[in-house]
């Protein structure tokens, strides 16, 4: 969420194989936004157990820090997400019309696998001219709620090549685990829905999402 976390995080990544992290600084951390943030996030995203940029964005919702500092922020991480190639993991809380704004003007467009929505949440107008940006859709435990009907909508509808399966640990866990601690090994339920959700097998939501989040995140890749 700030560079502090970033850094544990990455710390933990270098001791497991298989364990990679994204560095970035969330919207609600930005109220004290300097510029010369820039400069330590470029050299923890050089490290090749860095796939993405993120969790960045636009929270409307809370009020942590002021809109005009949290669109710079935006800026000012996906232009660094440009110049290193690396892909950007979005959050969007009530902002997506000033998200999909900024996401269009930025060095970003026309780039392969520029990011991912993580934990979409919004409406198929908000999916579509995403996809249309390039970006893919991730689905967490949300989409496994009882009255999630128009996301589950969104989710049949998005192609199979541009879906993602998540979690937001230790937030959102999907039923039966809702309101208990979430955890990454909670991703299968998601799965799960997924595949009842488009009539497919959950065999095939699992490699379609493996193969999605490998192309995505050409590092993890490539590390693997």
């Amino acid at each position: 969420i700030d560079l502090a976390s970033c850094e544990a995080v990455l710390a933990l990544a270098e001791r497991y194989d298989g364990v990679y992290t994204a560095v970035g600084v969330h919207p609600n951390a930005t109220a004290g936004w300097q510029d010369g943030w820039i400069a330590a996030l470029r050299d923890l995203a050089r490290h090749p157990k860095v796939v993405a940029i993120g969790e960045i964005g636009l929270d409307y919702h809370w009020d942590d820090s002021p809109r005009p500092t949290q669109h710079r922020a935006l800026a000012a991480q996906l232009a660094l997400a440009a110049e290193l190639r690396l892909p950007v993991i979005l959050h969007n809380r009530e902002s997506s019309a000033d998200l999909l704004a900024l996401l269009a003007a930025s060095p970003l467009v026309g780039r392969a696998n520029p990011g991912v929505l993580h934990s979409f949440s919004a409406d198929w107008a908000t999916a579509e001219a995403a996809l249309d940006l390039g970006y893919d859709l991730g689905f967490t435990g949300p989409i496994t709620f009882k009255k999630a009907d128009d996301l589950r909508a969104v989710a049949a509808q998005a192609p199979a090549d541009r879906i993602l399966v998540e979690t937001d640990a230790p937030y959102l866990a999907p039923q039966p685990r809702r309101g208990k601690r979430n955890e990454p090994a909670y991703v299968a339920y998601v799965a799960e829905r997924l595949a009842e959700v488009r009539g497919v097998a959950a065999a095939e939501i699992a490699a379609q999402t493996t193969r999605n989040a490998e192309r995505l995140f050409g590092r993890m890749r490539d590390e693997g």
